[in-house]
């Protein structure tokens, strides 16, 4: 048997914890002896691998799909160290609609595109639960975050990340929501 050429792992900016962004296995004119630290099989003679395992050399895995040595289709992706997983679809090397869990135990739920979180997703860390869109990384146009604990709550517009516009509030110690408007920002 031999193995994949090499491996790239393309992060975007603000991917978390190095694992979102693309995974991508090189592969110039199809398969060529085993590279030190990779682990992965492929048959050989074969220019695209549709499905394994690959060891990246900083500790990361991939196990899934493939297609012209990009992730492609369902997979799983560690990062180094158990920095984080991700679990779900991968189209050309970028995750699509899945789950990426955190050490901590946060999480996030949902569509992704370029490595970056966009589309409609729910993300949970520590007390705080947020539902609602997202746009290049970012909690974006509408959303509601709310505490896991008490009745704290905003849903509303967002920029940023930011809550930004208008929305209704309810803080943990009232059961009435105060309604926001004209560009609140939090920090």
């Amino acid at each position: 048997m031999q193995q994949p050429q090499g491996q790239q792992s393309q992060q975007a900016p603000g991917a978390p914890n190095g694992i979102a962004g693309g995974v991508q296995v090189s592969q110039p004119g199809g398969i060529s002896p085993a590279q030190p630290g990779a682990t992965g099989t492929t048959t050989s003679n074969r220019a695209q691998v549709n499905g394994g395992r690959f060891d990246f050399d900083d500790g990361g895995t991939y196990c899934g799909g493939w297609e012209d040595g990009k992730a492609h289709g369902h997979g799983v992706c560690t990062g180094p160290k158990g920095q984080g997983a991700y679990s779900g679809s991968w189209h050309y090397g970028f995750e699509v609609s899945g789950v990426y869990t955190w050490p901590s135990g946060s999480a996030y739920e949902g569509q992704w595109q370029n490595g970056k979180r966009h589309g409609l997703g729910m993300e949970t860390r520590g007390r705080w639960l947020y539902r609602g869109e997202w746009t290049q990384g970012y909690k974006g146009r509408y959303g509601v975050r709310q505490s896991t604990t008490s009745t704290a709550r905003y849903e509303g517009t967002w920029a940023s990340g930011l809550q930004d516009g208008y929305g209704s509030e309810t803080y943990a110690d009232s059961d009435y929501p105060t309604i926001i408007s004209c560009n609140l920002k939090r920090v």
